[in-house]
């Protein structure tokens, strides 16, 4: 009998772990940085932690690539809905239901300047962390990460 509670208390709590480890997949991925867009805030080859869901302007979020390979990017949000677009972006308002993302590195970026505004459904995620050490910036103007391009 004592055998038969002990399996059943392993059960739930195997069960409860599965759980939270499902729970948790819903809300937070792990991407590695590929390329030079980033720097100097981030380097190939690092590991994020992202939460799920939108972000806010100057945070760096995970998005889904329209060129379709890789099919993640990591960039800067420059401006969401109802936003102001940065003046590399020509201006003018973000319309409802569109995001514009932008790279640190303007020179080894493919961002909204080629490819356009996003819709907002294709965030995947705000960056959380550095796996491995080191935090994150806080969301910074992106006029503060962007030298003018010439």
């Amino acid at each position: 009998m004592r055998a038969e509670v002990v399996l059943g208390i392993g059960v739930v709590a195997l069960a409860a772990v599965a759980g939270a480890v499902v729970l948790l997949r819903r809300r937070l991925l792990v991407v590695t940085v590929f390329g030079l867009s980033m720097q100097p805030t981030l380097r190939a080859g690092e590991r994020l932690l992202a939460r799920r869901g939108m972000g806010t302007t100057g945070d760096i979020v995970v998005v889904r690539n329209p060129k379709a390979d890789p099919p993640l990017l990591v960039k800067r949000l420059a401006a969401g809905p109802g936003e102001e677009l940065p003046e590399v972006l020509g201006g003018g308002v973000v319309p409802e239901g569109k995001v514009a993302v932008l790279g640190d590195n303007p020179r080894h970026s493919l961002d909204s300047r080629h490819f356009g505004l996003l819709p907002v459904t294709d965030v995947v995620g705000v960056a959380l962390r550095r796996l491995g050490g080191g935090a994150l910036p806080s969301a910074v103007p992106v006029d503060d990460v962007l030298p003018e391009s010439g």
